[in-house]
């Protein structure tokens, strides 16, 4: 920097000013009318450092345009990086939503060989077979958390673990007109939509379940509350409003600010 320096003391020290005007297309111009401007002006060009202090003035520079431009490259290939971490994970959430597929009539889904359906009490699943079948040659194993069907001695229809568990007890299956299996599940969460038949198979989107709502007066007290919640929940979320439990969790803060007013203050609480 020690040229720079020169023509600045050299303004501030004599009568003499440097005016010179940048031509981009021709840099050098502008470096040799300063270099005339101070070897007029002073000795640097007569010492014997000169030239190492133009050297050490230019590669200074040169750090300083090479550090720059490297920030501004980092800084660019974190923007980059941002901008595709961002939009992979709005594909990633895209997937994972083209992955849920709308149900069935039966709030479940129709497969290649068989097809299932749902209400909050029970899963219903209707099993193609071979017509003439005899319910002999169906094999048919319910467990709490497994499910096997088929035709004995061959590959089996279903194999897989439930996505919940059932009422053993309560399950019970039929051979209908010798060509459909029918098999009722009695689930053991009487609250809980099934995403999919068994884990890791292809799952339902759980927002778009239609129970009919002329059977809920068949259901118990319990169940009905249950499915009326639930129902409510759904229809606040797609709107944006609050749910049922944060509207409870709101009652019993207002309650609790009324009965203590001077207790303490809740206002960045977050609730």
């Amino acid at each position: 920097m020690a040229i720079l320096e020169e023509v600045e003391q050299l303004q501030q020290s004599s009568s003499f000013t440097f005016n010179a005007v940048l031509d981009p297309s021709n840099p050098l111009g502008f470096i040799e009318s300063a270099f005339n401007f101070v070897s007029q002006n002073s000795n640097l060009f007569k010492t014997e450092s000169a030239e190492k202090q133009i050297m050490s003035s230019v590669l200074s520079i040169k750090e300083r345009i090479e550090a720059e431009e490297a920030a501004e490259k980092k800084k660019r290939l974190k923007q980059q990086a941002e901008k595709k971490a961002a939009y992979e994970k709005e594909q990633e959430k895209q997937k994972e939503k083209e992955k849920k597929l709308v149900p069935n009539t039966g709030n479940g889904l129709d497969m290649e060989n068989y097809s299932w359906g749902q209400s909050l009490q029970e899963v219903t699943i209707n099993v193609t077979i071979p017509p003439g079948t005899k319910s002999s040659a169906l094999l048919c194993d319910i467990k709490t958390n497994y499910l096997k069907i088929g035709l004995k001695g061959q590959p089996p229809i279903i194999d897989g673990e439930l996505y919940k568990p059932v009422k053993v007890n309560d399950c019970f299956w039929s051979l209908e007109d010798r060509r459909e299996i029918s098999v009722q599940m009695s689930k053991r969460d009487k609250t809980e939509w099934w995403k999919s038949l068994l884990k890791g198979g292809p799952e339902i989107d759980t927002q778009k379940v239609e129970p009919e709502p002329s059977k809920l007066s068949d259901l118990d007290i319990e169940t009905r509350s249950a499915v009326e919640k639930m129902m409510f929940d759904q229809r606040q979320k797609q709107l944006g409003r609050p749910t049922s439990d944060d509207i409870q969790k709101e009652e019993l803060l207002k309650q609790f600010k009324a009965q203590n007013p001077t207790m303490m203050d809740f206002s960045n609480m977050g609730f």
